[in-house]
């Protein structure tokens, strides 16, 4: 029996169905409980899939989209423009309970206008986030960031909306019991940071909803001292795409290091393992999918340049989520504290 239906937007990202169809396939070999909706137009999937010697199944099936949302296209064209979208078709399968979330790896100013537009927020969350898993230096371990851009102007009361269904969302797909949450600052002492971030910080301290451990500086999201870390989608896009950059800057040279002489290969055949392993823990394709928190059902985000295994890593992304239903874990924990709040405790 099926237990986790995902909806995925087979058209969107830089390399549409030649990457998530692939993907999709081998993310059916993974995982038995998983059914997957290619959605996008039915002749060219049933290429893509004849190309892999596959075809529909109970567990793979088409639905068709006339139109797709091109990675340039401004959120306002494709929300009204472009309603038979494999992004828009997608999330409204969610919207219509068939899947239990949508991955996409399409335009992600037009994939978060249109999600909103169609599953709404949840009730007490004023705005939706992104969050991300990012690599630490604790082994096999992660720690989630948001906002990563849905909000560039958030104000106190959203990044503490921000802390909570972050620290839901460590605690129901991480495992993590009662997860620690930071605030990014640029330092640790209450007198640094702007106006926003010492309000913000009052707001934590103030709130047992959260384990709040105070600010925390950029170098400490990777050191693995806190689950949760908290910022305004402008600063967490920057951090996002700085940590990616850094990445590549670091396999490039180590790269171009190995390269340089016949026994620097020699060395590089020697210490192979080593360096594969370590790519590996370091490639943002290990984290990819993105999660559109604080919505009336699920959305996953991919990079738009993601290969196979990067877009399967954002379909388990959405196949975890969907299996503890985040949003009615945040639903439930945000009437609870409106609840309390409206009584004065």
């Amino acid at each position: 029996m099926l237990v986790n239906i995902i909806a995925v937007d087979a058209m969107g990202g830089d390399h549409g169905p030649s990457v998530t169809v692939p993907a999709a396939l081998y993310s059916l070999q993974q995982y038995a409980d998983l059914g997957l909706i290619l959605v996008g137009d039915q002749e060219v999937l049933r290429h893509h899939l004849t190309e892999h010697q596959a075809s529909e199944t109970v567990r793979l099936q088409i639905h068709h989209a006339s139109q797709q949302v091109e990675m340039d296209e401004s959120p306002a064209t494709a929300l009204r423009g472009k309603k038979d979208s494999s992004m828009r078709v997608a999330i409204n399968l969610v919207k219509q309970g068939t899947a239990k979330a949508c991955v996409s790896a399409g335009n992600t100013g037009a994939l978060m206008a249109t999600a909103k537009f169609v599953l709404k927020t949840l009730p007490g969350i004023d705005r939706p986030a992104i969050i991300y898993s990012m690599p630490t230096m604790q082994e096999n371990t992660c720690v989630r960031l948001l906002d990563l851009g849905a909000n560039v102007d958030s104000q106190a009361e959203h990044l503490l909306h921000f802390a909570i269904m972050g620290s839901i969302l460590a605690s129901a797909v991480d495992g993590i019991k009662n997860p620690t949450v930071g605030l990014l600052n640029i330092g640790k002492e209450g007198i640094k940071g702007n106006e926003q971030v010492k309000q913000a910080g009052q707001l934590f301290s103030e709130n047992k909803a959260i384990n709040y451990i105070g600010y925390v500086e950029g170098d400490d999201i990777y050191k693995g001292i806190v689950d949760v870390v908290v910022c305004d989608g402008f600063v967490g896009n920057v951090v996002l795409k700085v940590t990616e950059g850094m990445a590549k800057l670091i396999i490039h040279y180590m790269r171009n290091a190995f390269n340089r002489n016949w026994l620097t290969r020699l060395s590089g055949v020697a210490a192979l393992h080593v360096l594969k392993s370590f790519a590996r823990r370091i490639d943002p394709a290990h984290y990819n999918g993105a999660s559109l928190i604080g919505l009336e059902g699920m959305v996953i985000k991919s990079h738009g340049g993601a290969n196979k295994m990067a877009f399967a890593n954002a379909i388990q992304e959405a196949r975890l989520e969907a299996r503890t239903d985040i949003p009615q874990l945040i639903r439930a924990r945000v009437s609870e504290l409106l609840q309390k709040s409206a009584m004065g405790i």
